[in-house]
């Protein structure tokens, strides 16, 4: 018999972070997140999204032995924004056992009707900036820092709790040229000229925080009709350039501005993270962190993790100039490989950036699921 228990306490939301770790021990392709973001990110007193969001975690138990792990989340801005009445469900992991599966959902759904929702959607985060999407596709590649990994069998319960397809998200592994394709630059460069726009050269991560509120204020307009997405507030962008820009490698980091300065498109990218995570398992030290750091000065791999547009830019080739600026650095500093960011399927503009006079193939696939309450 299952037991779901709900998290009341430091000890047992300890053991909901660490209970993947078990569940994929020895796995060559699942990233770890770090321990210490999770718990940042499943915090009331640290999360800014919990001034609008509310949320319930909990463990399933087997034979006094832990099983599975949900979050639910209603995010109340989201339910506004889009006029529904959705609850989330996220950080969903459990054993090849459909009772488990069934339990772990079921108690979200009942803590969504007691909320009067109607329908529920997962895997999903707060936000955006949370991880999303359960993979469907590319069990046998290795994720990245910014993306879920499950077993090929949690589609499979999902879809016999009754489940189906909302979205799906798509990312592809991106063989880094030699030099930049010439049909590449022709663009670039006629896209500079013809709308007077420049490529912002930083030396240090310093130099990109003046303009990070602006880069956050193009996601915003850039998303905001894309799929559960909730505008960013302050608060929020404050803590995530707090989490992440310390982070960030200026060489990898691409701003495209108008003749006043203003942003209008941006690429960030990172040298992978995923290969270190894996032989840190989830924790900084005592030794994690050497492996951090080390692939973080060189490495053959990188992520594109994050890209937009402002809408009246989105037509006229702004991704070509800053894409085209990141893949130079990526041959500059012998990176061979790029893995892109997670991108609606049906967002085709995006997925051309990805495409479009590279070498490129899709080798992932991630769904969002519902189910009408």
């Amino acid at each position: 018999m299952v037991h779901i228990v709900e998290i009341k306490n430091s000890k047992d939301l300890k053991n909901f972070i660490s209970f993947p770790d078990k569940l994929y021990k020895g796995n060559k392709y699942r990233v770890p997140q770090l321990h210490t973001y999770e718990k940042s990110a499943l915090s009331s007193s640290v999360n800014p999204a919990f001034d609008f969001c509310e949320a319930k975690y909990w463990l399933a138990y087997k034979n006094k032995q832990i099983v599975g792990r949900i979050a639910g989340i209603i995010n109340h801005r989201a339910n506004e924004k889009w006029n529904e009445k959705v609850v989330r469900f996220g950080w969903i992991d459990f054993t090849e056992d459909t009772d488990v599966s069934e339990a772990l959902l079921k108690i979200v759904e009942e803590w969504g009707k007691s909320k009067g929702m109607s329908k529920t959607q997962g895997p999903l985060g707060f936000s955006d900036m949370d991880l999303e999407g359960m993979l469907v596709e590319g069990f046998n590649e290795i994720g990245t820092q910014a993306v879920i990994y499950n077993y090929p069998y949690y589609p499979v319960h999902l879809e016999k709790h009754g489940y189906s397809k909302d979205v799906d998200w798509v990312q592809y592994e991106i063989k880094v040229p030699n030099e930049i394709p010439d049909k590449v630059k022709r663009i670039s460069e006629l896209v500079q000229k013809k709308y007077d726009l420049k490529i912002l050269n930083f030396k240090k991560a310093k130099e990109i925080l003046p303009y990070a509120d602006q880069m956050f204020n193009v996601l915003n307009e850039a998303f905001k009709n894309l799929y559960g997405f909730v505008p960013l507030t302050e608060k929020q962008i404050k803590h995530y350039v707090n989490l992440y820009f310390s982070m960030v490698n200026p060489k990898y980091v691409s701003f495209v501005v108008d003749k006043n300065n203003e942003v209008v498109g941006f690429g960030l990218g990172f040298l992978s993270l995923s290969k270190a995570l894996i032989k840190a398992k989830g924790k900084l030290f005592p030794f994690g962190f050497i492996h951090i750091l080390k692939d973080m000065k060189k490495n053959d791999t990188a992520d594109l993790l994050l890209q937009a547009v402002k809408d009246e830019y989105k037509s006229k080739g702004v991704p070509a100039v800053f894409y085209a600026h990141m893949m130079q650095a990526f041959i500059d500093n012998g990176v061979k490989t790029a893995i892109s960011s997670h991108v609606l399927e049906e967002n085709k503009n995006s997925l051309l950036m990805f495409t479009n006079g590279y070498d490129a193939r899709q080798h992932m696939r991630r769904r969002s699921y519902m189910k009408h309450l």
